[in-house]
């Protein structure tokens, strides 16, 4: 069967994985050296996708036990702990008996968590929120189990910046506190509000500063990524047009993940010895646009008017600045600078908006570029 090279996962076969050579290099450094990371990039742009291909090289494989954990959607430290826990069982300690019996004896708040598969006949470890009593004692657990295992253990925690929206407002310290005891676990912290990754890792006042390498992905580079496109459908007798690529690519603003979505159906519609054109390039972003109308609807359907409002005048001016002014609130009939001020709050926290300096826009080009159809269609 013939393998797509644009690749929608995070986990891409290293032939198929386009560019990220300076940043792999920085990463595996750190890696190697045993340091602490920071990852930072816009969502969607393949930080997941680069971890994965440092973790699974097989220089990483031999020499440690990785885990990944994504914390978007936990809104606790007890979540996180969950996560953690959960993560630590499947790829650590599920690799033998030893790693096992070391586990259990180690994680003794959540005894009630082991079990036993009859059908497979191997031991089982699932953790219930409703049992993780002291979360920070549980964590302390985690940690001197992975710290006690024959090999350095990499822990890469994506979306890291969510703590910081945890009730409990000591959870950044508190982290902090027990990550600097650890000598034989090393954290790659990833992040996509890379304004507020950078304040917690560069700021004096915050626990995590100075404490890891910060490495920042960007938008891979147009002529590297028209490149690897070429050579792909070239791998497979097809063709494809550079100019169709440099028009996708300003479109989605070098977001990978949407980039690739586009590319891997226009490969699929494309038979061997036939050209991709600029046209069949549109044709496969209309389809993907049209596919993600329930989505995005569903996501504005979900924001309150005020910050919609906010929402829509950002939309329309793509990059926006100066939106508590007289002139952006008259142009786009906005209420006044407090109520735009506290509905950009709410939508930069809600991961709907970004804000690099003074400048603001959709965090997600998709979601612009289907209002502005719907808009022109009226």
């Amino acid at each position: 069967m013939e393998t797509n090279p644009f690749f929608l996962t995070n986990h891409i076969p290293d032939e198929y994985f386009c560019d990220r050579v300076s940043e792999t290099e920085k990463l595996m450094k750190s890696l190697r050296n045993q340091e602490h990371a920071v990852l930072t990039a816009q969502r969607r742009i393949g930080k997941t996708g680069l971890i994965n291909h440092c973790f699974d090289t097989e220089e990483i494989q031999k020499s440690f036990y990785t885990i990944s954990i994504d914390i978007l959607h936990t809104s606790s430290l007890r979540e996180f702990v969950q996560e953690l826990g959960n993560a630590t069982f499947k790829t650590v300690a599920k690799r033998s008996q030893k790693l096992f019996r070391s586990f259990s004896g180690t994680l003794r708040s959540l005894n009630a968590c082991f079990g036993y598969d009859p059908v497979s006949a191997t031991p089982t470890f699932k953790i219930t929120l409703g049992e993780i009593e002291e979360p920070s004692y549980t964590l302390d657990e985690i940690f001197q189990y992975l710290e006690s295992a024959d090999r350095p253990c990499l822990v890469a925690i994506d979306e890291f910046q969510q703590i910081l929206k945890y009730p409990d407002n000591r959870v950044e310290e508190l982290l902090r506190g027990k990550i600097q005891k650890l000598v034989n676990t090393h954290i790659v912290f990833a992040g996509s509000e890379r304004r507020i990754m950078s304040e917690m890792f560069n700021s004096e006042k915050r626990p995590f500063y100075q404490s890891a390498t910060l490495i920042e992905l960007g938008p891979i580079d147009l002529d590297k990524y028209t490149a690897f496109a070429e050579k792909q459908f070239k791998n497979a007798g097809k063709s494809v047009s550079p100019e169709g690529i440099a028009c996708i690519y300003s479109i989605y603003e070098g977001i990978t993940s949407h980039i690739n979505r586009v590319l891997h159906d226009a490969y699929a519609a494309t038979a061997a010895g036939q050209t991709c054109t600029e046209q069949n390039l549109a044709k496969a972003s209309d389809d993907y646009l049209q596919e993600s109308s329930s989505r995005i609807k569903e996501l504005l359907g979900n924001i309150p008017e005020q910050q919609k409002e906010l929402f829509y005048a950002i939309c329309n001016e793509v990059k926006a600045r100066g939106i508590t002014s007289s002139k952006f609130i008259k142009e786009h009939n906005l209420q006044s600078a407090s109520s735009v001020q506290a509905a950009a709050k709410a939508l930069i926290k809600g991961g709907l908006i970004s804000k690099v300096g003074n400048e603001y826009s959709i965090s997600d080009p998709l979601m612009r570029i289907w209002i502005e159809q719907k808009q022109a269609a009226r």
